[in-house]
């Protein structure tokens, strides 16, 4: 799992005198917004690999109301490798973004993601935004920005939904099963090709 702290501190001197208008000598608590960005795959996806450039430029567009409002930002990137990670986080759909724990699309839309397809041999599914009434592959940044600022201002839904057993997804079973045998059968396949090669080596170099 990778940890990414965004420096967004809006301090601007450290004598704590309120010369600067700092929150903290004001009593003001700094705010903290935590994103979770949970994908299955950055090395071919382009779905994932989108979200992940989108999401960082929403981040850089807000920074300026973030540093205004004195909130800091951590990014948590986290590359879902099991279905038991999965079943741990709560992953249902590849790519996911929570925002302080709220998942910015609530409703679960997939299509079929040719790259993720190639990668564990099987057909799979990848997440689709909607936005205004139409769908991505990656997400809008003002999906993402809307989704920050609802945070910020206060806008953003309080309640969670109650924890319930969670169930992983077909789709996402698949995409693990499929991976782990083609990651089996690709080693098998590298280690036999290994031992043939090594006597024709060893004879070219006498």
């Amino acid at each position: 799992m990778t940890n990414e702290q965004n420096g967004l501190n809006t301090s601007c001197c450290s004598c704590n005198s309120g010369c600067c208008g700092s929150t903290e000598s004001a009593g003001i608590a700094k705010r903290h917004i935590c994103i979770d960005f949970m994908y299955l795959d950055l090395s071919v996806c382009s779905r994932c690999q989108g979200t992940d450039d989108t999401l960082y430029d929403a981040i850089a567009e807000t920074s300026a109301v973030l540093k205004a409002t004195d909130v800091d930002v951590t990014v948590n990137k986290m590359h879902v490798a099991s279905e038991e990670q999965a079943r741990q986080l709560r992953f249902s759909s590849s790519p996911t973004i929570r925002v302080n724990g709220r998942d910015i699309q609530m409703e679960i839309r997939e299509s079929l993601c040719e790259s993720c397809g190639d990668l564990c041999g099987d057909e799979v599914d990848c997440r689709l935004w909607v936005y205004q009434g139409k769908e991505y592959t990656v997400p809008p940044k003002a999906m993402i920005i809307d989704a920050i600022l609802r945070d910020v201002y206060g806008n953003a839904e309080n309640s969670i939904s109650p924890v319930e057993e969670f169930i992983v997804p077909d789709n996402l079973k698949r995409f693990f099963q499929s991976k782990q045998r083609k990651d089996s059968e690709d080693g098998y396949e590298n280690q036999l090709a290994g031992k043939l090669v090594g006597p024709c080596c060893e004879r070219s170099l006498r």
